[in-house]
């Protein structure tokens, strides 16, 4: 099992989930933004990266079950604690919340979606099987909470996150970072 290292690390397995679910996520928030209604094609590769999305993002949580991230630095206070697990939690809550609001919607349109075009996933019974204004209403207001969250949600706690990171690693000199970015050590402390 790729576990951590003794250095306080992240492991493999959650280092490559966390930029592979990163990176789908920063793209996933620039195709929502510029994929214009009659391109066919884009939706489907939002769908199914939003699946992916879904899938990796579970797997994710699975593993960081069963291998904890490593324990944060000692000098960090309280608050930066809860700020912290706040945050990460909240990323989950996107991470799968997101996906899944954006399957509900999808299952209010009459388009299949075709996962990398090789299955089609199903449509949610309780919302697929809403009739006319009400399939209707469903689908706006899940269009307007999946695009809300999906780009603002987001935007806010990449913006947390990275700006943690960087503070830890340029102000507090710690460890934070470095943890997570497999070619960088941490800063040495000045004296």
């Amino acid at each position: 099992m790729a576990g951590k290292t003794a250095n306080s690390r992240y492991g493999a397995v959650a280092i490559i989930l966390h930029w592979l679910i990163a990176g789908a996520i920063v793209f996933m928030m620039y195709l929502g933004k510029t994929m214009e209604p009659e391109d066919y094609q884009s939706y489907q590769l939002h769908k199914s990266l939003g699946i992916t999305i879904l899938a990796l993002s579970l797997l994710r949580l699975i593993w960081r079950f069963v291998d904890p991230p490593p324990p944060l630095p000692a000098g960090i206070s309280w608050w930066e604690r809860i700020g912290a697990n706040a945050s990460h939690w909240g990323f989950y809550a996107l991470m799968i919340g997101v996906p899944l609001g954006g399957w509900a919607l999808a299952s209010t349109s009459a388009f299949d979606t075709k996962v990398w075009g090789s299955f089609t996933l199903p449509k949610l019974p309780f919302i697929a099987d809403l009739a006319g204004d009400a399939k209707d209403a469903a689908g706006e207001r899940l269009e307007a909470l999946h695009g809300f969250f999906g780009f603002f949600g987001f935007l806010a706690l990449i913006a947390l996150h990275v700006g943690a990171a960087l503070k830890h690693h340029f102000w507090n000199r710690d460890n934070v970072l470095a943890r997570m970015i497999p070619f960088i050590s941490a800063p040495r402390k000045s004296s």
